[in-house]
């Protein structure tokens, strides 16, 4: 994996990224050329047109982006990165016309766009016809030496099985006689010169995965495999980085100190995360506030109580602030006073309630709470205090995640089903800790990008 503003980014995804882009280029510049021949216009410099070739070639990668072209479903399978490819073009292209409308000088003129479209898609549907076996093969895969024959050590053998993993293990070392969950691991006794071994394998990295480390660590030969080359990485490091989120069955105090990370404090992010939040909420505020208004009546409308929810959850340092949203539940919902998590076909869900948090509409009103600081637009959800206080003692290191700003979005959101109990809360924990920990711009803009998946294919909504 690559890693780009200390988010990983796999080999495959980002060699077809650059693939894509190029064709993207090439076909806004072929457009403009079959164009202008058409109308017996002289194709003057390409540079002259630089800003609507990249325009039309950034609007559709992250059109591409938003609906998980580049997934792990995307890369396994050519019929499910068709068929989100063809999504990509539509949204591009609309967003394509609205920047039209507003800017023309900075985007293609509607027919080269619809000439530029066509052809991209195209050459978009070949690279992954013609090249689809190679991104979701082993070309991309990185081979890894495993110390550990033990549960650990299992678990990576499990993490390699699943499709998307970007690595390939070349062997296990027994390090212990008491490892056995790995069969086919070779004893360390076996092997006279580890660091020769592992170069012979053609490893590019070994991951330390013994069950107990004390006292079992090689340090001469993991000094040795190092200074050839080799990368060497713990466990919890190791997991972090292919899962996405940290795992809280692995890591402990230390690693959360030393290792990096933990930064979103830091204050050049920090006012460029607000300025964002305020500008994105005043203009989020301005073009949906019909909608809020329409769906406030028709909530009126559907069912007895008020319009808006409002409801006490903890942010930020766990202080608690009121959120508000459109009603989508009864008003009778917990009637008795106490805190109820929500559950598949809720049945205190309303008629009209299902639809709004389908669309995510019932969400909009949080903008202004965002507008306020009190919420940003990318964090971890807020949850009510009921629930903080039980999963704080459930759950190590559950109030970290307050150590950042609550949002509305986040990166538990778009990698996590929506869940409602004590394991779901678990693994959404462990993606908001890999949130708090390597937060940068790039990864809040990554995670607006990937909401348009969830808001259009919203299987997880309740």
């Amino acid at each position: 994996m690559v890693r780009v503003f200390k988010h990983y980014v796999p080999h495959a995804v980002l060699f077809l990224g650059l693939l894509d882009f190029i064709v993207l280029l090439c076909s806004a510049e072929a457009s403009w050329v079959i164009r202008a021949r058409e109308i017996g216009m002289d194709v003057d410099y390409i540079l002259n047109r630089a800003i609507p070739l990249l325009s039309f070639a950034i609007a559709f990668q992250v059109a591409m982006i938003a609906v998980g072209v580049y997934g792990n479903e995307a890369l396994q399978s050519r019929r499910h990165a068709l068929a989100r490819l063809g999504v990509a073009a539509s949204l591009s292209f609309i967003f394509l016309a609205i920047l039209y409308f507003l800017v023309p000088a900075f985007t293609l003129w509607r027919s080269h766009a619809l000439y530029a479209m066509l052809i991209a898609t195209t050459g978009l549907a070949l690279v992954r016809l013609l090249l689809g076996s190679m991104f979701g093969g082993e070309v991309f895969k990185r081979r890894i030496m495993v110390l550990g024959a033990g549960n650990r050590a299992d678990r990576i053998r499990k993490l390699e099985k699943r499709p998307g993993a970007s690595f390939v293990v070349v062997g296990y070392i027994g390090m212990r006689d008491n490892e056995t969950a790995v069969p086919e691991a070779i004893s360390r006794e076996a092997i006279h010169n580890l660091s020769d071994y592992v170069l012979r394998l053609g490893a590019s990295e070994v991951v330390l995965a013994m069950e107990e480390r004390r006292n079992s660590i090689p340090m001469g030969d993991l000094l040795r495999i190092k200074t050839t080359g080799v990368n060497v990485s713990d466990f919890s490091t190791f997991l972090e980085r292919e899962t996405g989120r940290v795992d809280l069955d692995s890591v402990n105090p230390s690693w959360l100190i030393f290792s990096d990370g933990f930064l979103a404090g830091r204050r050049l992010s920090g006012l460029a995360k607000r300025l964002f939040d305020v500008t994105a909420s005043l203009i989020l505020l301005v073009l949906t506030g019909p909608l809020i208004l329409l769906g406030a009546i028709l909530v009126k409308l559907d069912s007895k109580g008020p319009a808006f929810y409002r409801q006490r959850r903890v942010g930020l340092f766990g202080e608690e602030f009121w959120i508000i949203k459109l009603r989508t539940m009864r008003v009778d919902a917990e009637i008795d006073g106490k805190a109820v998590w929500a559950e598949k076909n809720d049945p205190r869900v309303t008629r009209l309630g299902h639809w709004l948090r389908k669309l995510r509409i019932d969400e909009l009103p949080q903008s202004w709470v965002v507008l306020k600081g009190q919420m940003s637009f990318v964090g971890p959800r807020p949850e009510r205090r009921e629930f903080v206080e039980n999963l704080e003692k459930e759950l190590r290191y559950y109030a970290e995640r307050h150590m950042v700003k609550p949002g509305i979005t986040g990166w538990a959101q778009i990698n996590y089903p929506y869940g409602a109990s004590l394991e779901d809360a678990r693994h959404k924990l462990e993606y908001d800790l890999y949130y708090a920990k390597n937060y940068t711009p790039f990864l809040d803009l990554l995670i607006l990008i990937q909401t348009v998946r969830v808001i259009l294919w919203p299987e997880g909504a309740r």
